[in-house]
């Protein structure tokens, strides 16, 4: 019996230096969270225009129009920043279906147009992985490490993933849609009665994408011709897209609470994020 009760002290060792770890860990990773935000804050400038005139729809093409006007109403305020926050699954794998449930919080300013994504996934029990995805004054950010502490994957610095980062900005402002706003920056062009091209500068980065819209007016989907996958020590481009649905009132807008995430492979669509909703808070320009 000695050697069960032996079996049992490691495993409480285990245990204790696990939750060491994960308490100093996240107290760390907080801090990091903090300072990015703060930079991303600090970078933060006032809108020129303060509320939707519907006089800036003039011109657009026609899907826009409908979207514009199924999700705003006349004299909406214009969301300067917003902070949510998320549950759902992610897939870890780039080949295989290897899905674990995950929590976030997420910090967006329009302009200078940027984010701040803090997931904990659990991989796990008892253990989960932190990830930091952001794009702060131009620069992109891909940080995920165990318990916060052991690092596995750290991406920063290049101009593809900056490219990469602010896609991912663009193709979320159905959550903050006053962003998408030609008052904003965003200079749309027709494709047919159903999609529209939306392109989109800050800085030296100069991007598209492809929005299709449903029967009753809102965003479907968000197509990026390609974007960079990291897989194993490389990267390669593929067609990204996200999807969304579940489409409701908040603050005056209409915002899906669902969406979704996928590689577009040449063996097919390949989901790796699936999220909902949980919180949002909108900063209105007044």
């Amino acid at each position: 019996m000695v050697w069960i009760k032996s079996i049992g002290v490691a495993f409480a060792l285990v245990v204790l230096v696990i939750a060491g770890l994960s308490a100093y860990g996240m107290e760390r990773w907080e801090r990091t969270t903090r300072d990015l935000t703060a930079r991303l804050d600090a970078a933060r400038v006032p809108l020129a225009a303060k509320r939707f005139d519907a006089n800036e729809l003039d011109g657009l093409p026609a899907p826009v129009q409908r979207y514009f006007r199924a999700a705003l109403k006349s004299g909406q305020p214009l969301v300067g920043a917003a902070s949510f926050s998320h549950t759902g699954t992610f897939n870890s794998s780039a080949t295989a279906e290897s899905w674990s449930p995950f929590r976030s919080t997420q910090r967006v300013v329009v302009n200078r147009p940027g984010f701040v994504w803090d997931a904990r996934i659990a991989m796990l029990p008892g253990i989960a992985v932190n990830v930091h995805d952001a794009y702060v004054t131009g620069d992109g950010l891909l940080h995920a490490a165990v318990l916060g502490v052991f690092t596995v994957a750290d991406q920063r610095g290049s101009a593809e993933l900056a490219r990469g980062e602010l896609l991912r900005f663009l193709a979320e402002t159905a959550w903050y849609p006053t962003a998408l706003l030609p008052s904003q920056g965003v200079r749309w062009s027709p494709i047919d009665e159903h999609s529209a091209r939306a392109a989109f500068d800050d800085g030296a980065l100069h991007l598209a994408l492809t929005f299709t819209f449903s029967a009753d007016g809102f965003i479907d989907t968000v197509r990026a011709d390609a974007r960079a996958r990291t897989v194993g020590d490389h990267n390669e481009m593929l067609p990204w897209e996200g999807r969304f649905w579940n489409y409701v009132e908040r603050d005056g807008m209409k915002i899906p609470l669902d969406g979704e995430v996928a590689w577009l492979t040449p063996a097919g669509r390949k989901p790796y994020w699936r999220g909902t909703i949980e919180t949002i808070v909108y900063e209105f320009e007044r």
